[in-house]
């Protein structure tokens, strides 16, 4: 039966007792954001008008808060201190469906969700669809599963509110109350349904629902709350900096091929195609999947590199036209694509985190996308510059060391890697001695000549050979992303010394995609699993490539549940420490805003929740390492600092 209350004393008396609840919010904007699409959505425009909550199957009540005719609960101050016990009680289990848009609500009002906590809508991510692929985020509304599952349609958003906001409905009308409980009826039935499926098919995925992606669910409502503070005005200056470049860039193109012919914002008309290939034959390189010209950046150095030899006369061209592309990706991107997505309410950029799009359980990110962010070291305009700590404040930022090596040395047990770690070596050097065959010494020595060069190919070695990378597919890696041309015969060399230098590498790639050939999917060290038909293809290139996902998977999979994990203990030393905001998760790094007077506390709080044992068996060294200042741009190592007149002065000592 779906009711009305109105009292703190209805709501005790309902959740009495309780263990297992689901609930539900119903948000309307504030006045000053009344005409703006979605504003109900944003907590910086929006507020809570009711909450809805359902302890058994068919049963639920709505308390209104805020609507506007009247109907509300008495004394809000109450309320909220019981809500704030309520949602931190480690002995009930809080069910929402999109954990993330109630977190961010609730931590508007000073409340961190607690474990235990269960997303409905990221347990039915780790629902099959079908036999190869698991449910996508579009294919988890509530609406569609409960349709899906129970035959039922929900009451439409449409037809209950129409073009009024929820806040001015009745708040004890049938229509209002069906709609608001409803939601958090099916949401516990939803519980029921999906941990029925997993603990028949799929048990692990219930462990890492619970216990992973609910806890993280909950850490990305407050990231997206937060925001990321940003300098706006900079923005302006360095797009009006990348246009001019731009400008300059198009017409010293033009100057050589004519201005007759359009390139575009991309150069990548059929235009400029057809001087390429027609006007001027050069070679076609590369073909798209629908069998056209491909003119990506790949091709571009191909062209680049043939023309060197074959018509010098043309490599100014192509130089010039990546160059063009690198600064519209620049402006169109990162700086027009920022300062699009500022908020008009935060003046922060609140980015979609989604924590659940990846088939490995890596982050990914929209609205924009923070989780491309160029560094310094290619990036003319110094796009993380324009994350900036408000006065008063400074970024700190954790970032795991080599954690998927890391996770790779757990799982192949090579003695060699696993002591480099556990005395606190140097992984890369380490490889670079073995694929060389120099002394450690020579390797870690970075004035030899040499050592830049050997560095890069032995880091692309340590993560490509992990992941059953092949000499051509090295060639290319080092050519496309180190600018380096090593033949094909001393690839083939390098890999083969790595292997032998690490025995257990190759043990381990062997047993993988052997046990994947039989299962026909891959999975984490927690169990999150990934399916991989296509590893029993007859076609040699599909299979090479399901195999490469088979080793892929297992480390790059259990090093997102080792971040994922950290989240939770996180989460749980929030509320004792209301000044530490976490702002953004990128990769293996975690971003933060501080107090100046707080970075030594907050290091050695994150630190302790991220170099934890993430599970029992894992036996390796984890270290986060620690950056700090204004700009998340100009970070530095973090091992003592002071704080002078002009702002944060960092020292790298011991």
């Amino acid at each position: 039966m779906y009711k009305p209350i109105n009292s703190l004393a209805e709501l005790q008396d309902y959740l009495a007792d309780t263990t297992l609840v689901a609930f539900d919010f119903e948000t309307s904007p504030t006045d000053e954001y009344r005409s703006e699409s979605k504003a109900a959505l944003d907590p910086h425009k929006s507020q809570i008008v009711g909450m809805s909550f359902s302890v058994a199957e068919g049963d639920a009540v709505y308390l209104p808060l805020a609507h506007r005719n009247g109907g509300n609960a008495a004394d809000p101050e109450s309320l909220w201190d019981y809500l704030a016990d309520f949602f931190t009680n480690p002995n009930i289990t809080k069910i929402a469906h999109n954990l993330t848009f109630e977190s961010a609500f609730l931590y508007k009002h000073g409340i961190v969700i607690q474990e235990p906590c269960y997303d409905t809508i990221a347990a039915a991510q780790l629902i099959y669809k079908n036999e190869k692929e698991f449910r996508s985020l579009g294919d988890c509304g509530l609406k569609t599963l409960v349709s899906e599952y129970y035959d039922t349609e929900l009451p439409s958003y449409a037809i209950t509110v129409g073009e009024r906001h929820f806040d001015e409905l009745d708040p004890t009308a049938e229509a209002t109350v069906n709609y608001a409980c409803a939601d958090a009826n099916y949401t516990l039935r939803l519980y029921h349904t999906l941990n029925g499926w997993f603990d028949r098919f799929l048990p692990n995925h219930r462990f890492i629902v619970e216990k992973v992606e609910s806890p993280t669910a909950v850490y990305v409502g407050i990231m997206r709350f937060n925001g990321l503070p940003v300098d706006r005005q900079l923005m302006v200056e360095k797009r009006s900096e990348a246009e001019r470049q731009i400008v300059q860039l198009k017409g010293k193109i033009e100057y050589i091929i004519g201005s007759n012919v359009a390139i575009g914002a991309n150069a990548s008309t059929a235009a400029f195609k057809k001087y390429l290939f027609d006007e001027q034959q050069l070679p076609k390189m590369k073909s798209t999947d629908k069998d056209k010209d491909a003119l990506d950046d790949e091709t571009l150095i191909l062209l680049k590199e043939w023309c060197a030899a074959n018509k010098p006369d043309l490599v100014e061209l192509f130089e010039l036209v990546q160059e063009y592309r690198h600064w519209g990706k620049l402006k169109s991107t990162y700086i027009g694509g920022y300062i699009k997505y500022i908020s008009n309410a935060t003046r922060r950029l609140h980015p979609d985190l989604l924590p659940l799009t990846t088939e490995t359980g890596r982050f990914a990110s929209k609205n924009p996308n923070c989780q491309n962010m160029p560094r310094m070291g290619n990036d003319d305009v110094g796009v993380r510059n324009f994350i900036t700590a408000p006065e008063g404040k400074l970024l700190l930022s954790l970032d795991f060391s080599q954690i998927e090596l890391r996770v790779g040395a757990f799982y192949c047990r090579d003695e060699q890697m696993i002591e480099t770690y556990k005395t606190g070596g140097d992984i890369h050097a380490l490889t670079t001695a073995v694929i060389y065959k120099i002394p450690l010494a020579e390797a870690m020595d970075e004035s030899h000549p040499l050592y830049k060069e050997r560095r890069t190919i032995a880091k692309n070695c340590n993560f490509g050979t992990f992941f059953g990378l092949f000499p051509r597919g090295l060639q290319r890696t080092l050519r496309f992303k180190a600018g380096l041309d090593v033949s094909l015969d001393e690839c083939e060399k390098i890999i083969n010394n790595l292997k032998f230098g690490y025995p257990r590498l190759q043990r381990w790639q062997d047993e993988v995609k052997k046990r994947a050939g039989f299962r026909a999917y891959t999975e984490t060290w927690l169990g999150r699993r990934r399916a991989i038909p296509e590893i029993r293809s007859a076609t040699w290139s599909v299979k090479a490539f399901a195999e490469r996902v088979a080793m892929n998977t297992p480390i790059q999979g259990t090093a997102a549940d080792i971040l994922k994990l950290s989240l939770g203990r996180i989460l749980r030393g929030l509320p004792d420490r209301p000044w530490l905001k976490p702002l953004l998760q990128i990769h293996d790094e975690l971003v933060f805003e501080i107090p100046e007077n707080e970075v030594k506390n907050a290091v050695i709080f994150i630190k302790n929740c991220m170099e934890q044992q993430p599970f029992e068996a894992f036996n390796i060294p984890i270290i986060a390492e620690a950056e700090v200042g204004r700009r998340f741009g100009e970070l530095k190592a973090y091992k003592s600092f002071s704080l002078t007149k002009e702002g944060v002065k960092l020292e790298n000592v011991e």
